[in-house]
């Protein structure tokens, strides 16, 4: 049985009779093949990096597993429609936290239609993608002491400025109530953010392939951040980064790809900013 996915925190979503993409309970996520080009084109980059031997391993887990493209019952009822199946990055949690993060400075790229440009270069321009080289597109935190998931809408997220990305992230770890103005008490930071395992050490693993890799281009392709709430310990946190989002990837053609690396490390600043605030409070005793 195909259902929608419970924990999707930005794209296209399957809900009022939208087409959007839906889960199994195997573990693969469906998404279904966009009518223009986007839809072929990120099919396409699955096969080509699937098959292409130049990708480290230990990248390839920074990927969603591709198990090929199917054709399933749409979630708009308007029949059987081709859908990419992927690996489901967050089947095996509990009481997930999710953040989707669109890296690179722009989410426009050469050759693009005029009417796409204009639309990128507004949204860019009107959230933080510009100014800080990322933007924080869905966020769905398990807020412990409410017993609950909070969701903020998505064009407060969009409004986010530099210092309203900084507490979203500050909040995505954090175990006080985040509906209300409280200050964020970053009390995961060091099981989600840090440690050996922890997202910041997976953040710097894909940098170092991006300092090097030519093969392909990622345009507006986002970090998804994922952690288990159900209960504590290292162990069980589990926290997990996946590069998702490929409609708008190109190839390399030998050339570094500056605008998602410049991005990433913006990004990883922001981490780290919070790991060593959390590590002074802890040492000063708040």
């Amino acid at each position: 049985m195909l259902k929608v996915p419970e924990h999707q925190v930005a794209g296209h979503i399957a809900k009022d009779g939208k087409l959007g993409p839906l889960v199994d309970d195997r573990g693969r996520f469906y998404k279904p093949l966009q009518g223009d080009a986007r839809g072929e084109n990120e099919a396409k980059f699955y096969e080509s990096f699937s098959s292409n031997k130049n990708v480290p391993d230990h990248i390839r887990g920074y990927f969603p597993v591709y198990h090929g493209v199917q054709l399933v019952e749409a979630s708009d009822g308007s029949g059987k429609l081709p859908h990419m199946v992927l690996e489901d990055v967050v089947s095996s949690y509990v009481k997930p936290s999710v953040m989707d993060v669109k890296i690179g400075s722009r989410t426009w790229y050469p050759d693009v239609s005029e009417e796409y440009f204009n639309k990128c270069i507004k949204k860019d321009r009107a959230t933080t993608t510009v100014s800080l080289g990322f933007r924080v597109s869905g966020l769905k935190i398990f807020d412990c002491q409410e017993s609950g998931f909070w969701r903020p809408d998505k064009r407060v997220v969009l409004a986010y400025k530099a210092d309203g990305a900084r507490t979203a992230l500050r909040k995505f770890v954090s175990s006080n109530s985040l509906a209300d103005d409280s200050v964020p008490d970053c009390a995961y930071a060091s099981e989600v953010y840090g440690g050996s395992n922890g997202i910041l050490m997976q953040l710097l693993e894909v940098k170092a392939w991006f300092e090097t890799q030519t093969l392909y281009h990622f345009n507006s392709c986002s970090v998804l951040m994922v952690y288990e709430n159900e209960s504590g310990g290292d162990e069980e946190r589990r926290p997990q980064v996946k590069l998702v989002d490929f409609a708008h990837v190109l190839d390399g053609n030998g050339v570094i790809d500056h605008n998602f690396f410049g991005g990433l490390c913006s990004f990883i600043k922001f981490i780290q900013d919070i790991l060593e605030s959390s590590d002074n409070r802890c040492e000063n005793g708040h």
